[in-house]
């Protein structure tokens, strides 16, 4: 494949998964085939796309902050949860054979991406947030398995975190987005080193990628805060539609 060719696509499908990662969820089941179509096996795609996350959630939360939504403490506290857990999912990912990857990727994305369709977002107004006591600690507990998920596969993690802020800890769909890209950016440092370690990762394919994350996230961070919950809402089941078509069809 032509080099300019390769890169041009890697940010140009970057950009739009940051996009989709910022505001809803999945956007690695537009990168995790595009990395395996020019080349890479898929346990190596797998630690490549990580390396765009990093950069992508980096510009993310900037952007978020930029905008004043304050996630501070609580994204911390579950995002070294979160980070426990990875540690774990990125091994077993390190050590799984590519066919068998392929296997489990698109059976846990029909799952999450079927619950998102059949389930409703709920819409948090006027209701407290709930960040102390029993919803602290069962959030705590619920990310350390949302590490392991993530620091196995990634894809489509944002949409089992989008549900867990929301819904126990009622959060607006905008400060959950805003949460999910912090305790992403935590846990999947401790995947990267994973990955490195083992020799899972191409680097020079993953900073192409990251440039286009970067982009789509800090683009994506700004617009969900200016439009507010209905317009990412709108996104988020639009999404939830495109990637079920791509999962079913392609």
């Amino acid at each position: 494949m032509d080099l300019v060719f390769e890169i041009l696509l890697l940010i140009g499908v970057g950009f739009f998964a940051g996009i989709i990662n910022t505001m809803a969820g999945g956007g690695s089941l537009l990168t995790l085939p595009i990395l395996i179509f020019i080349g890479l096996p898929p346990n190596i795609a797998n630690g490549t796309n990580r390396v765009a996350i990093v950069v992508q959630n980096i510009f993310t939360t900037v952007g978020f902050k930029s905008k004043g939504i304050k996630t501070f403490p609580f994204s911390i506290y579950v995002g070294l949860s979160a980070l426990v857990g990875s540690v774990i999912g990125a091994q077993i990912a390190v050590d799984i054979k590519g066919e068998v990857f392929n296997k489990i990727l698109s059976v846990v994305m029909l799952l999450v991406v079927g619950y998102m369709v059949f389930t409703s977002t709920k819409k948090i107004k006027n209701v407290l947030e709930k960040t102390t006591g029993k919803h602290f600690w069962l959030s705590i507990f619920l990310f350390f398995f949302v590490g392991i998920y993530g620091g196995f596969i990634q894809a489509g993690v944002g949409f089992i975190m989008l549900f867990i802020l929301s819904s126990v800890n009622n959060f607006s769909l905008v400060k959950s987005n805003a949460i999910k890209v912090t305790v992403a950016l935590i846990y999947t440092l401790a995947a990267v080193v994973i990955f490195a370690l083992n020799d899972k990762i191409n680097w020079q394919v993953g900073l192409e990628l990251a440039v286009g994350n970067a982009m789509g996230g800090w683009f994506a961070s700004r617009l969900s805060v200016k439009k507010g919950d209905t317009f990412v809402k709108k996104f988020l089941i639009l999404a939830v539609v495109i990637l079920a078509i791509k999962l079913w069809f392609y």
